[in-house]
């Protein structure tokens, strides 16, 4: 069985991965959704994506352990 060349097509290349937060490009990103009282999947809101460092901050700050004003 022959292949056609319409049927292997190249893979595009990956996007480059963005904090929403510092707006870095980073090599990869995470979101909270859900844990205990914070629920985010019905609530409306725009997703948000941040790198290690900066979703480390914005945990801190949800849960009470830091202050400051938010960057991003």
């Amino acid at each position: 069985m022959e292949r056609s060349e319409a049927a292997v097509a190249e893979p595009s290349p990956p996007q480059p991965l963005i904090c929403d937060f510092c707006g870095e490009e980073v090599p990869s990103v995470r979101r909270v959704a859900l844990d205990e009282e914070y629920e985010r999947l019905r609530t409306p809101h725009q997703e948000r994506y941040g790198c290690g460092p900066c979703s480390e901050r914005k945990e801190r700050r949800r849960l009470g352990l830091e202050r400051g004003l938010e960057r991003g």
